[in-house]
């Protein structure tokens, strides 16, 4: 499955229990096991762009393309749910 195709899969449906897919293993192991908790750091940053993607490249070592992937991936999740 594409990154893309694993994109529209996740902002199409409530979140629940989702794994985390972008850079899952490093943010696992940070605690940061499940796409909820990962959310909550978003709304926690209020959904700053550059904050969240300074927060991701810290936390996880994510390079530009990653963040903007989760950043993007969250900010339509959030138009689409709350």
């Amino acid at each position: 499955m594409t990154t893309s195709q694993k994109h529209r899969d996740f902002v199409a449906e409530p979140m629940g229990e989702e794994p985390v897919v972008i850079l899952g293993k490093k943010l696992e192991e940070r605690g940061f096991d499940k796409a909820c908790v990962v959310l909550g750091q978003f709304l926690v940053l209020k959904k700053d762009e550059d904050l969240f993607q300074e927060w991701l490249k810290h936390t996880c070592g994510a390079n530009a393309k990653q963040s903007q992937d989760c950043f993007g991936c969250l900010r339509e999740w959030c138009d689409a749910f709350l």
